[in-house]
């Protein structure tokens, strides 16, 4: 083999090298944020969370999770939805709640403890969030497991997690796709009681009440006084005629 040849070779083998490793790198997910966890640069990092992270942040959610993490033991569990998973809500849900409403409804998204995907298969339904009242008619999620496959459902639909975003043993992150909507904000509420039918009132008895009664009272009071003086009358006759 001529130096030429070789030289092509080595060449082409260089390239072919630098191709599969280039390959792998852009396979290899992006590591975790150097510092203090920082569940915004989590999801930036992670990309497709634009419209979780704005509501993060206008809700201050975001701080408050990054407090918690970097100031206690205490873990963390967060679902989040993709961007995709937002723009299937029907048009105007954000916007036509309040401010109070988007905190309860990112906090609906929070559970208070950590836990890993194999720990799905053992908690206790209802899960707690960090929205408040599990019970039902407030912010009830329940998770169910098939193999593999963790369901969340909250009474109003039901979403799939679909993979693990971050996990570090004291943050984990899962990929759902679907808001979850609780119940308290999105459930339809319970159709009002029919009114109670009114009592019937008494009546008072007189002839306002009783206008038949009332006639018949006055006929009769009509009729003794035509008796009285009828009597009256027949006794002065009587008298009359002893006088004469």
């Amino acid at each position: 083999m001529d130096q030429k040849s070789l030289f092509s070779l080595s060449f082409t083998m260089l390239l072919c090298l630098f191709q599969c490793t280039t390959t792998v790198v852009a396979q290899t997910p992006a590591p975790a944020p150097a510092g203090p966890t920082n569940i915004t640069k989590i999801l930036e990092k992670a990309g497709q969370y634009t419209t979780l992270i704005r509501l993060c942040k206008i809700t201050q959610i975001c701080d408050q999770i990054n407090t918690q993490l970097n100031n206690s033991n205490q873990g963390l569990t967060v679902f989040a939805p993709t961007d995709n998973a937002f723009s299937n809500l029907p048009a105007g849900t954000l916007n036509s709640l309040t401010d109070q409403q988007k905190v309860s409804l990112v906090q609906f998204h929070i559970l208070p403890a950590f836990l890993s995907m194999s720990q799905f298969q053992t908690v206790s339904n209802p899960l707690r969030t960090q929205a408040g009242d599990s019970a039902a008619g407030a912010f009830p999620l329940n998770v169910t497991t098939s193999g593999s496959q963790v369901n969340v459902s909250t009474g109003v639909n039901d979403a799939t997690v679909a993979n693990t975003v971050y996990s570090d043993n004291q943050l984990a992150v899962y990929q759902v796709d679907k808001v979850l909507l609780p119940l308290s904000l999105f459930g339809t509420p319970a159709p009002a009681a029919a009114p109670s039918a009114p009592k019937a009132s008494k009546k008072k008895s007189g002839a306002a009440d009783s206008p038949v009664g009332g006639g018949a009272d006055v006929d009769a009071s009509g009729a003794a006084g035509i008796a009285v003086h009828g009597a009256v009358g027949l006794g002065i006759a009587v008298l009359a005629i002893f006088g004469l």
